[in-house]
């Protein structure tokens, strides 16, 4: 029996990397899939056809979801697709390096707007989706390690994650009543494209293994296994909850 059975779902920011690998996992265990990205390209096209070659249901909506606007109508466009929506999950984001004091408000805004307004009032289009059609939901949100441990010269980026750690909690319990779940998964280094600097400089990524308990990068399969397991009804008593795929990063220590 396939988890995700007549379930459809969108995912932001699935053309590549962990987004991409969530909206195969989910196919591959049944799921018709919405993508999402700023744009229509080949690699929408090759995903389109895999999950069809699965004998799932995709399409692809362009969107860019730091435009309220947009991630609103991409919700109900979603929607319109396959004429239901079970799953949401907010992967789409994005980082930008910077000393603290050059980080620049234009900077700021784009981070801020991409990981947290965006998934803002994403999820509250869903949500009234939900409610009116008297019928529950899921949200997976894609957080980061770093809603939890510093990272400088990142600070954006680790305040859009700490503000959707406590949006993420905060909505679990005002959301319950209406049997919507809401969970984050937070992935510490994992080989995607957004860590390709890290994985081309030899040096930096030993140090980042050796602070690494397992020993070694996550995969992008790593994050969609735990995604899939929050969306599925296994997980049906779990909300508010940030789920670590980091390979004991987070809370490792040791005596030096």
């Amino acid at each position: 029996m396939k988890r995700f059975k007549n379930k459809i779902a969108l995912i932001t920011g699935s053309s590549q990397g962990i987004g991409e690998a969530c909206a195969l996992r989910l196919a591959k265990e049944g799921a018709d899939i919405i993508l999402n990205g700023r744009k229509f390209d080949e690699r929408g096209e090759e995903l389109i056809a895999e999950i069809k070659a699965m004998g799932g249901r995709a399409e692809f909506l362009a969107a860019d979801v730091s435009n309220t606007k947009d991630v609103i109508k991409l919700v109900h466009d979603a929607i319109d697709v396959f004429g239901a929506l079970d799953i949401l999950v907010n992967n789409a984001g994005l980082e930008t390096k910077a000393d603290f004091w050059d980080v620049t408000e234009e900077d700021y805004d784009l981070v801020m707007d991409t990981n947290l307004k965006g998934v803002f009032f994403g999820m509250q289009a869903f949500v009234n989706y939900c409610r009116k059609e008297k019928r529950p939901g899921t949200i997976v949100n894609m957080s980061s390690v770093h809603e939890e441990i510093v990272f400088p010269h990142f600070a954006a980026y680790c305040a859009s994650k700490g503000g959707l750690k406590m949006l993420s909690r905060n909505l679990a319990t005002e959301l319950a009543p209406f049997n919507i779940r809401v969970n984050n998964v937070a992935p510490g280094a994992i080989s995607t494209p957004i860590n390709q600097d890290l994985l081309n400089d030899k040096e930096q990524l030993e140090k980042v293994i050796g602070n690494i308990p397992m020993k070694r990068m996550g995969t992008v399969d790593d994050v969609a296994a735990v995604v899939a397991f929050l969306a599925s009804d296994e997980a049906a008593y779990v909300t508010g909850s940030t789920y670590y795929v980091d390979g004991g990063l987070t809370y490792h220590y040791e005596e030096q």
